[in-house]
C-alpha cells in the first residue's frame, strides 16, 4: 500500500509484533486448543481405520451356532456379514410368503421366506425368538405362490415341523412402500420388520435382525422341491484391513487442525493490515492530504 508524502509520527508495527501482542498470544493459544483436539479426532479415526486384527480368509465359510454370531434384536456386525450358522427350531405354518425383485444367477424372480422359531437363541432371550428364512427361488411368481400356499397346507396339519437349518446370514434390507396400484402384501426387499408385519402369533417374540439364506437341503421341506430351486448366496468379498473412508476423515480432521492455525494467521494480518491502514490516514489528515489509495 502507498504511503503518498506524509510522514508518519509513529513507526507502523510490524506483522511479528502484533502476534506477539498478549491478545494474539492468546488466540494463538485457543488455536493450539483446537488444533489439538482436531489431531485427537484424526488419531482416533486413523485407529479405528485400520483393523489390526481382521478375521482370517474364508472365516465366514466355518459354519458356526447362530447363538455365538448374534442375538435377536441385534445389528449384524461387518466382520460377519455372509456368515454360516447353524440353528435347531421349528417352521410356523402359516407364515411362507413371497418376496419378489430377487435375482438368482442374474435372474430376476421370486424367494418364497418363512418363519423359523429358533430353539437355541441366546441364553439372554426369555420368550420365542424368531428368524426370518428365504428358502428358495423360481423366476415365476405363480410358481412361487403356489410353493408357499403347499408349504402352509402341508406344514398346518402337522402343526408345524422341527428343521435343523444351515445357511448363510445377510443383514436387514429394510422394509419398503409397496409401488402404487401394488398389493399391500407385496414386498420387494428382505425385511425381517416387514415380515413381522404378517407373521402369526407374534405377541412377546423376539425377532433378529439379519436373516437367514437356507441351504436348501437343510430346509426339510421337500414339499418346494421341484417348485423353488437353492438360493445362489456365495461367499462375501474378502474385507480389506484398511477402512478408506475412515482414513478419509481423519486427513479431514488434519485439514481442519491446519486451517485453525491459518484461520489464527488471517485474522493477526487483517489486525495488522487495518492498523497500519488507520496510522496512514492519520499522518495525511494531519499533513491536510487525501488518504491514500488502496
Amino acid at each position: 500500500m502507498s504511503t503518498g508524502t506524509a510522514t508518519l509520527d509513529v513507526f507502523p508495527p510490524t506483522l511479528r509484533e502484533v502476534m506477539l501482542r498478549p491478545w494474539w498470544i492468546g488466540m494463538l493459544l485457543f488455536a493450539l486448543a483446537v488444533a489439538a483436539v482436531f489431531a485427537w479426532l484424526g488419531q482416533w479415526q486413523l485407529g479405528r481405520a485400520i483393523d489390526t486384527d481382521p478375521p482370517p480368509p474364508g472365516a465366514t465359510e466355518t459354519v458356526r451356532p447362530l447363538a455365538d454370531v448374534v442375538a435377536p434384536g441385534e445389528y449384524l456386525p461387518e466382520p460377519l456379514v455372509g456368515q454360516r450358522v447353524e440353528l435347531d427350531g421349528e417352521w410356523v405354518a402359516e407364515d411362507f410368503l413371497v418376496v419378489s425383485s430377487r435375482f438368482n444367477g442374474g435372474d430376476q424372480g421370486y424367494w418364497v421366506t418363512g418363519q423359523f422359531r429358533v430353539s437355541d437363541a441366546a441364553s439372554a432371550v426369555t420368550g420365542p425368538a424368531a428368524l426370518a428364512v428365504a428358502i428358495g427361488w423360481t423366476a415365476d411368481r405363480a410358481d412361487a405362490d403356489a410353493a408357499a400356499s403347499a408349504l402352509v397346507e402341508s406344514l398346518s396339519s402337522q402343526d408345524g415341523r422341527e428343521a435343523t437349518l444351515v445357511g448363510r446370514l445377510i443383514s436387514d434390507e429394510g422394509p419398503r412402500v409397496p409401488a402404487p396400484g401394488a398389493p399391500l402384501t407385496e414386498m420387494t426387499t428382505m425385511s425381517p420388520a416387514a415380515l413381522l408385519g404378517w407373521w402369526h402369533d407374534t405377541e412377546g417374540l423376539s425377532v433378529y435382525r439379519p436373516y437367514l439364506v437356507a441351504d436348501f437341503d437343510s430346509t426339510g421341506l421337500p414339499e418346494a422341491r421341484g417348485t423353488l430351486v437353492a438360493i445362489d448366496s456365495p461367499a462375501p468379498t474378502e474385507l480389506s484391513s484398511v477402512n478408506w473412508l475412515n482414513v478419509f476423515y481423519a486427513v479431514e480432521w488434519a485439514v481442519f487442525a491446519g486451517f485453525a492455525f491459518y484461520m489464527w494467521y488471517r485474522l493477526a494480518r487483517d489486525a495488522w493490515e487495518k492498523e497500519v491502514e488507520a496510522l496512514e490516514e492519520a499522518a495525511f489528515e494531519r499533513a491536510g492530504g487525501a488518504p491514500p489509495a488502496d
